[in-house]
């Protein structure tokens, strides 16, 4: 299987370090977040990679080098010219997927012990389009499951906007991880151009496809957008 490491983004949470540096770079026990990245998808049997660069992407492209891309086969998705977001980050990147059935996308920034090879299968037995890694955890954004995990919306818990593709009697919101594998057809279904959310696009997909979420609450997991939030990272790995 191959994988998408969002890593474009300009991590505006991290200042004063993605002044100089993207965050993609930014250390964890003297380690960046980008090879932990790289190194967890490895754990998992995952060498082809591609990762999308905007923000400081020489520095990533000159660290891979340097780095024999941490024995990984590591392809870039250039968005030097225009930042895209996650949905089209990861549209720009289809031709990398073109003979994949399946793939991983995640973002550099997240550190979890989240069992990939357990969710992958998950994935692989069931009928959806697009399986996504969520918590029961407090986030002032969250998709909207049903009984059967599967997406019906989204909510902004600080607005109380809701947007909804299915409308069922009961819905139980969950933190978004990050983390997703997906069916190679999404590329088929996605009526959007230039830059905009993967949110959008699962939305989108929720309507008329299957897209379930993953439940991994009670794993470790951290999301890496903090000064703050790389010392606990330190602590916890």
């Amino acid at each position: 299987m191959k994988a998408m490491i969002f890593a474009a983004g300009m991590g505006t949470r991290l200042k004063p370090f993605t002044n100089y540096h993207p965050k993609a770079l930014a250390e964890v026990n003297s380690t960046t977040l980008l090879e932990l990245c790289i190194r967890y998808l490895q754990r998992y049997g995952i060498y082809d990679v591609v990762i999308n660069v905007h923000h400081f992407a020489e520095q990533i492209e000159d660290k891979l080098l340097k780095n024999d891309d941490f024995d990984s086969r590591i392809a870039i998705s250039d968005e030097r010219n225009e930042l895209l977001d996650t949905g089209g980050g990861l549209k720009k990147a289809a031709w990398f997927f073109e003979h994949e059935q399946n793939f991983v996308v995640l973002n550099v920034d997240v550190l979890t012990n989240l069992d990939l090879e357990k969710m992958m299968g998950t994935h692989e037995a069931s009928d959806t389009i697009a399986t996504l890694a969520v918590m029961k955890r407090d986030s002032s954004r969250q998709f909207l499951f049903d009984e059967h995990m599967n997406l019906c919306g989204w909510a902004n818990n600080n607005t109380n906007e809701q947007r909804i593709s299915r409308e069922v009697s009961w819905m139980q919101p969950f933190a978004f991880s990050g983390i997703q594998v997906l069916s190679a057809s999404i590329f088929n279904d996605c009526p959007f151009h230039g830059a905009f959310s993967i949110v959008n696009w699962y939305l989108h997909l929720a309507k008329t496809h299957i897209v379930k979420g993953y439940d991994h609450s009670g794993n470790i997991f951290i999301d890496v957008g903090k000064p703050e939030s790389l010392e606990k990272a330190a602590y916890l790995f």
